[in-house]
């Protein structure tokens, strides 16, 4: 089976830090293994530590320039780098530049029948809490 996706059909969901396109899901696409999304972070903003139980990732700098968090270290990356984080670990990404970041995110396996992600928010825990003071305790 096979799928194709127009641009205009991605399903975009907003938070207070940027927007997720929900390209390859459960629901859109019939995917049973892969989620894909595209990411866009706002300038100041960051998707907060979190991690996904059984979900590995990898995370794809598509523009703009960004600090990403695996466990307690962080790296700058910037277009055409990547990230490969492990399920179950602690992972966070921000914006630190001026216009906002584009990111390609592939997360497998798919869980449940709709987005296919699953999410566990640990930012408010420790150490999360404490590794970027200047976004606690009022995190976008």
């Amino acid at each position: 089976m096979g799928a194709f996706m127009k641009s205009e059909e991605v399903r975009h969901e907003r938070f207070d830090w940027g927007v997720i396109g929900w390209r390859c899901t459960p629901a859109a696409v019939g995917a049973r293994q892969l989620v894909v999304m595209d990411v866009e972070i706002r300038p100041g903003a960051g998707h907060d530590f979190h991690r996904h139980p059984v979900q590995e990732e990898v995370i794809i700098v598509g523009s703009g320039e960004v600090e990403q968090w695996v466990g307690e270290e962080a790296r700058t990356m910037r277009p055409g780098d990547s990230a490969y984080i492990d399920a179950g670990r602690v992972h966070a990404s921000f914006n630190t530049g001026a216009q906002p970041a584009h990111l390609r995110v592939v997360i497998a396996p798919a869980v449940g029948t709709t987005s296919g992600y699953e999410l566990e928010d640990v930012s408010g825990q420790e150490p999360w809490a404490s590794l970027r003071p200047s976004l606690a305790p009022d995190r976008p």
